[in-house]
């Protein structure tokens, strides 16, 4: 089951010709979009489903600078920015709401490591602070947990994934851009080497520079062009239940993590194991996820299932005119994981006794794209000028989604990027630098 999306109207043909094509209806594209039409550039946005289908509108909702790798910092503080004024700037609800964030921790050698982690963001002025058990109880009130204490950044925020990229991708349509849904593209089409249009299911798109906003498939659609992007995907399992009366913070405990929805429920998903998809490209990029794979093998819960089979019977290679696998599969929508979301609930009931016995409303799950280094690929491509990727945001993405889409913009149009993209490179992949995962915390 997945969760229900504000739809949107689009448009119903293809122009002959644009300067930008954005390629994926997520949190990033229609960002991206809107940054581009604001600023008076033809822009085409292209979904293969529904805007927000996949993981833009079932991820958990946070807007969180707390806990960043180093790297995305620089990033989600222009995000947060963005977000606070994203209401206004829309004309309408997104659902963010400056709530704070709790990273509970059980032990003093937890605080400390949280600790380790104030240094990196001490130079954004971010207002992350260790609170006591003491400052915490008013915080998440009835939690009979003991907890030590907690990284709290009362500046953080949450919004409604199913409202906020369908809210974006209407104001950039109103702006002028050509909003496209249920059309697939096929691929690109190169002159001089560089990007010359695109090819989609209903027709043939002129263009200077594509965003590739992808998500989970960006890894097949960059094949077809014979470039290697190591990218997997992750289940996230998550449920929402019935509106009552409770904490207002964001918070995330031993085994739970939840936040308040708009609607007087909450959201709610297991707070410490990944559940990634064992499918034909883990053999592929083992190696690049190794590292990972070592580093978090207590959480990490690998699990074989029908989806191997499926992309097993996926179209690697295909020409122009033929029906692509973005055209088969239109809206990732895998089962949620009940043992899961049982054990996030169990322990949440336990910790935070307010969530015992509340009335569970629905149930879905996504998949998350991952890179090795759990850190986003916003690049240009080298080999193919004129194509940007934005895509492997690694469950980061929404949060960082007004901040990433623009800095994609930046990049396909020449324009001063909002901060430093070498950390987002495609190439380190490539150039010997051997990616790693944040290891701080």
């Amino acid at each position: 089951m997945a969760p229900r999306v504000e739809r949107i109207p689009g448009d119903d043909r293809p122009p002959a010709a644009t300067q930008v094509v954005v390629i994926g209806g997520g949190i990033i594209g229609v960002s991206a979009a809107l940054v581009l039409a604001e600023r008076g550039i033809p822009v085409v946005l292209c979904e293969k489903g529904h805007v927000a289908g996949e993981q833009s509108s079932r991820n958990w909702g946070w807007c969180r600078q707390q806990g960043r790798d180093p790297r995305e910092l620089p990033l989600i503080v222009e995000s947060l920015r963005l977000w606070r004024g994203m209401n206004g700037r829309v004309g309408a609800e997104t659902g963010f709401r400056q709530c704070g964030v709790l990273y509970l921790e059980p032990s003093e050698a937890g605080l400390a490591a949280r600790e380790g982690w104030l240094e990196h963001a001490r130079p954004f002025q971010i207002d992350s602070r260790i609170i006591s058990a003491e400052e915490l109880r008013p915080l998440i009130p009835g939690a009979t947990a003991k907890y030590a204490g907690a990284l709290y950044t009362p500046s953080d925020g949450r919004a409604e994934p199913t409202m906020a990229a369908p809210a974006l991708a209407t104001a950039a349509r109103g702006r002028g851009a050509v909003l496209l849904q249920a059309c697939a593209v096929r691929g690109i089409e190169l002159a001089g080497g560089r990007v010359a249009a695109v090819v989609t299911e209903k027709g043939r798109i002129a263009c200077q520079s594509v965003i590739l906003a992808g998500g989970a498939w960006s890894s097949l659609f960059l094949r077809n062009l014979g470039l290697r992007l190591p990218q997997l995907k992750t289940r996230s399992s998550v449920l929402r239940t019935a509106p009552f009366k409770g904490p207002e913070v964001t918070a995330s405990g031993k085994g739970w993590a939840y936040r308040k929805r708009a609607d007087g429920g909450y959201t709610i998903a297991h707070g410490d194991w990944t559940v990634p998809e064992v499918v034909p490209d883990s053999f592929r990029f083992f190696f690049d996820f190794l590292p990972l794979l070592k580093m978090e093998r207590k959480a990490i819960k690998l699990r074989v299932s029908r989806e191997f089979f499926r992309e097993w019977g996926y179209r690697k290679r295909w020409d122009l005119d033929q029906v692509t696998p973005f055209e088969v599969i239109r809206t990732l929508d895998p089962e949620p994981l009940d043992w899961v979301l049982e054990d996030a609930m169990k322990r949440l009931a336990r910790d935070v006794p307010v969530f015992a016995d509340i009335q569970i409303a629905e149930r879905w799950a996504g998949m998350i794209d991952t890179t090795p280094d759990v850190v986003p690929v916003i690049s240009a491509v080298d080999k193919i000028p004129g194509l940007v990727l934005a895509t492997g945001f690694s469950g980061h993405g929404f949060g960082i989604g007004p901040a990433a889409g623009q800095l994609a913009a930046d990049l396909a149009t020449g324009a001063p990027p909002l901060v430093d993209p070498a950390p987002f490179r495609f190439a380190r992949f490539t150039d010997g630098s051997k990616p790693k995962p944040y290891t701080g915390l």
